[in-house]
């Protein structure tokens, strides 16, 4: 006996990356690589922020719309308040977005490999998902076919609602070409989510697409670039009808007090950012290159983490090895993700513990 709707008995739940035990011996503690969080401290305008919190306030209600937060983001982006929702992390935006455009029945998009918690949203919709599996070939690239729609791929999409695109994507890495996103928006009739949690970390976005199309929604988050992940904190940006749409949906009071109290501090500290940001590139840099001296073969990545496969094309092996010396990274099952492991962008120090690893594997 079960008391659960079908559809939710039968799914298979979301997996987070790992979060180990800590210990309080710091020499066993894990260099944890796994889950694509910022290895350095927020803005310490945050941290003033914190200091300053006025804790008789935790007995009110937060601002239900979170229009401090909306309106710096406004100000940062050159938009409108009212082009923007805010949501406990992107997560919660990703899962606002599927409730209020998907219905039972009715199916989402998704490239594959991609961010795998669309499928599992779909899913507690009672939405199906229709995966567009990426060529490995061509670098992972966006299919072309996408931006015909007399193709036979793009004709299969005649039942979708909403397409997410992943640029930077994960676990891969690499953005998509913005002139075939163009394309592909332009004749697409549902909507187009276009989740750029990692956009801080690249060379472009996609912000003018929303500009120029109502049904493309871009989504961000301070969990990345912003060194934020633990207060959860994302937001879309897209046309005023979408979002007012999409306000009838999510929670009332979807963001705590502190949370928009932080994220404000951390938005206009926008040098932090970047020095973050600059820091990460450039570690990402040296761990590329030494990867390929050591014949690894790695994607062009835009993003704080690599996909990067060893010589002997074994991904579950390599992430055992590292994980026998503490090092833990993401290993993906499947007919290509398992020859590689996707590495977050961590602190020098376990950079080159990471690099002194991955020689010793290529010995073993």
């Amino acid at each position: 006996m079960t008391y659960f709707r079908k559809n939710i008995e039968e799914m298979q739940g979301y997996t987070p990356g790992e979060q180990p035990k800590t210990t309080h011996a710091s020499s066993l503690q894990p260099i944890k690589l796994n889950t694509n969080e910022n290895p350095y401290p927020p803005s310490p305008e945050v941290e003033k922020t914190l200091k300053s919190i006025d804790y008789e306030k935790l007995r009110l209600y937060p601002n239900p719309t979170a229009d401090k937060v909306r309106n710096t983001i406004a100000d940062i982006y050159g938009v409108k308040c009212d082009n923007i929702v805010v949501g406990n992390g992107s997560d919660d935006i990703l899962t606002v977005a599927i409730r209020s455009f998907v219905g039972e029945n009715q199916s989402i998009a998704c490239f594959e490999p991609t961010y795998s918690l669309y499928p599992v949203l779909a899913k507690i919709q009672n939405a199906t998902t229709l995966k567009i599996e990426l060529d490995e070939n061509l670098g992972f690239a966006f299919p072309m076919e996408l931006t015909d729609n007399t193709s036979d791929l793009f004709k299969s999409l005649n039942k979708v609602k909403l397409f997410f695109i992943t640029r930077p994507n994960a676990p891969t890495g690499t953005v998509f070409d913005i002139t075939s996103i163009d394309k592909f928006c332009a004749i697409f009739k549902g909507i187009v989510f276009i989740d750029e949690a990692y956009a801080d970390f690249s060379e472009d976005n996609c912000l003018e697409l929303q500009k120029k199309y109502s049904n493309v929604i871009i989504g961000r988050t301070l969990s990345k670039s912003y060194c934020l992940a633990g207060i959860r904190l994302g937001w879309a940006i897209a046309d005023k009808q979408v979002i007012n749409g999409m306000m009838k949906v999510k929670d009332s009071y979807n963001i705590n007090y502190i949370t928009q109290e932080l994220s404000v501090a951390a938005l206009l500290d926008q040098n932090h950012l970047n020095k973050t940001v600059s820091r990460i590139k450039q570690s990402k840099e040296r761990l590329v290159n030494n990867l390929i001296n050591l014949n690894f073969s790695v994607i062009p990545s835009e993003s704080n983490f690599i996909f990067a496969s060893p010589p002997d094309k074994k991904g579950s092996q390599l992430f055992e090895f590292l994980r026998e010396r503490n090092i833990i990274v993401r290993y993906f099952p499947g007919k290509i993700t398992s020859k590689y492991i996707r590495i977050t962008i961590g602190k020098d120090k376990n950079i080159d513990k990471l690099i002194e690893c991955c020689k010793n594997y290529i010995k073993f």
